[in-house]
């Protein structure tokens, strides 16, 4: 019997019955008196489990938990894909939090976490060493103008901002309006109102030279005009002028594509060649074609025509670069 089982087993005598003594748990349980106390200070200092021991009556009961006393819950058996990821990734990430003001309020967090972690019959170190979450690829440049940008943001002020266009390399200057932040493929984006374009803009925190709060109240706009400006195309960058992409991935390539989400309102199927036929909505195409091109051969765009021409403009500038 496992540790968790064990868990469940305390419990469940504690609630089938109104006192355990400790022979009886011993028995149960077959584990040595020093491993159920270990056992039984594990539930209560980390499960928060509301266990006494009764002096008079010579055994353990549960008790009715304090008010404020934490919600007392036993460990799932073992952790699903989705909890795991969740748990191990939102650690990295607070390891990652340069010292600051919150600094002694994390500790706490970060010491909850490494429970839930370590709730199963496994510690946590041994989960760590087992189960890890690799951010390859992922941006690392420092975002320095963070705390002005979410200052605006959140007391609903103008902002102005010096920012780099990488695709003209060109620096400009603009006032926004800043609606809301997103954090997409490790980078942070600020969806904006751009006074400057006279329209919704999302900007690359990371291509921000700098940033000054203004005095003036921002531009408010609707979620519904935000989400319909910026969610109906493919990737961060999109816009009202929706187009649609057809690709066609090999038979081989399908195994992978298939089982992959590019867009929530992609059309998606299979031709009767076994390739893989997938239709994706997108207004700027920057995006969605690092993501074709990373499949080289294994991709076909069918439509439109002048998605297939960049494509193909960019797959021959990459073998000139391998002609001799």
């Amino acid at each position: 019997m496992d540790r968790t089982e064990r868990f469940y087993r305390i419990d469940r005598l504690l609630r089938e019955n109104r006192l355990v003594t400790i022979d009886r748990f011993l028995d149960e349980l077959s584990v040595s008196r020093a491993t159920f106390k270990r056992d039984l200070e594990y539930m209560r200092d980390r499960l928060n489990a509301p266990i006494e021991w009764d002096r008079e009556s010579g055994g353990y009961r549960f008790v009715e938990p304090a008010g404020a006393a934490p919600e007392y819950e036993l460990p799932g058996l073992w952790f699903n894909q989705s909890e795991i990821l969740a748990l191990l990734s939102m650690e990295s990430l607070l390891e990652e939090i340069e010292p600051g003001l919150l600094g002694p309020r994390l500790e706490p967090l970060k010491a909850r976490l490494a429970s839930l972690i370590e709730s199963t019959s496994h510690s946590a170190d041994d989960v760590r060493e087992r189960i890890r979450v690799l951010r390859m690829g992922s941006r690392s440049r420092k975002i320095r103008h963070f705390e002005p940008v979410a200052f605006a943001l959140m007391n609903r002020r103008k902002l102005h901002i010096d920012y780099f266009v990488r695709s003209r390399d060109e620096l400009t200057h603009r006032d926004v309006s800043p609606q809301r932040l997103v954090h997409y493929r490790d980078n942070w984006y600020l969806d904006a109102w751009c006074h400057q374009a006279g329209g919704v803009r999302s900007f690359a925190l990371d291509a921000v030279e700098s940033a000054r709060v203004l005095e003036e109240a921002a531009r408010q706009v609707p979620d519904a005009d935000l989400d319909r400006l910026l969610g109906a195309g493919y990737g961060i960058f999109s816009g009202e002028q929706v187009k649609w992409a057809k690709l066609r991935f090999s038979a081989q390539r399908a195994r992978w594509v298939a089982a992959e989400e590019w867009h929530p309102q992609q059309r998606a199927g299979f031709d009767d060649a076994g390739c893989y036929i997938l239709e994706v909505p997108y207004s700027q195409d920057p995006e969605l074609m690092m993501d074709i091109l990373k499949h080289g051969p294994e991709v076909e765009v069918l439509e439109p025509p002048e998605l297939r021409k960049r494509v193909a403009g960019q797959l021959v500038a990459a073998a000139d670069q391998y002609r001799t």
